[in-house]
């Protein structure tokens, strides 16, 4: 069985060649100056992968600018962990990778948030388009780290939450048959559903969701509004021309759920909004795309580029 194991996650040198392959289909480029003609440095006095660019004279790897850069952990160890992670289409926990690759619990957990910043697109345009449907819904996950106080007692500042009080409020948007988008919001208003809704869905796109009041002025700016009642235990609807229903979005929070309190099952608030980037990810290259295991790991080492990750910003919001 170990054969059929890919080299890239074995050998350290491989993974290496194969980063480069994946950062650098043309050839090597200066990170520091966007320059091509650079030189790689052979001998003895230099580690293989080492680069000079002769327009600005610094020396470079494949890693320096990304997400891996100055890590210790070998390539081959990052490229079999980012793998396990875009595979996995429930997540997979740091205490599961630890074991796996043989690194502690810490480094593991900090991989695995390196990892979800390179899954981040950061040029997604709006889903949707004319004759396109995008449902539409909210729910809510893990508990709030800000505490809540009672007013008379005047300790801190009475925060008000929409929805359930103790909990973080999370909006999705689905294209039938295209990609997802998922968002956590500080309360979940018709203001913070409104922006979240014209910054990310074409106007001319039709708009399915629940009876929530939450869609209903904000739907009107779009092609078409449609709703299903299910407090009345309606969930789908049959018109002449289309199917009303927000159950594509259900089933996105659905793996959602099942992923956050199956797997990970303690979220804090800090971090939810990379959790959401790395399910959102793996939805918009299932399956049923055309997507395979190797091609997700390809396009998140696609994603490595320009982002840095260290302690002091893995708790930024």
């Amino acid at each position: 069985m170990a054969k059929n194991i890919n080299p890239i996650f074995t050998d350290a040198e491989k993974a290496r060649e194969y980063l480069e392959a994946q950062r650098w289909p043309d050839g090597a480029i200066c990170p520091h100056c966007g320059a091509d003609d650079v030189t790689s440095m052979k001998g003895k006095a230099h580690r293989p992968g080492v680069y000079q660019c002769n327009a600005c004279r610094d020396q470079f790897t494949v890693t320096v600018g990304t997400v891996f850069e100055r890590s210790k952990i070998q390539l081959n160890v990052w490229l079999y962990a980012t793998h396990l992670l875009t595979s996995s289409k429930k997540g997979m926990s740091a205490h599961q990778l630890h074991r796996m690759i043989g690194v502690t619990y810490k480094t593991a957990w900090f991989m695995m948030h390196r990892i979800r910043e390179a899954m981040r697109d950061d040029n997604a345009g709006p889903i949707g388009g004319s004759g396109k449907v995008v449902e539409a819904d909210e729910t809510y996950i893990g508990k709030t780290s800000k505490p809540r106080f009672s007013k008379q007692r005047g300790e801190r500042p009475y925060i008000k939450r929409k929805g359930p009080q103790s909990k973080n409020p999370v909006v999705a948007l689905v294209e039938r048959g295209g990609e997802v988008r998922m968002f956590h919001v500080e309360n979940a208003t018709k203001e913070n559903v409104r922006d979240i809704l014209v910054r990310n869905v074409r106007r001319d796109s039709e708009l399915h969701t629940d009876e929530s009041r939450l869609y209903t002025e904000t739907g009107k700016e779009y092609a078409g509004h449609h709703t299903v009642k299910h407090s009345g235990g309606e969930y789908v609807r049959y018109e002449s021309e289309r199917i009303v229903h927000s159950n594509t979005v259900e089933n996105v929070f659905s793996v959602f759920k099942r992923g956050m309190t199956g797997v990970y099952q303690h979220c804090s608030e800090a971090h939810l909004h990379r959790y959401l980037v790395e399910f959102e990810f793996r939805r918009n290259r299932r399956t049923a795309l055309g997507y395979t295991d190797a091609m997700r790991c390809d396009e998140a080492l696609k994603g490595i580029e320009g982002k840095r990750l260290t302690y002091r910003r893995i708790g930024e919001a």
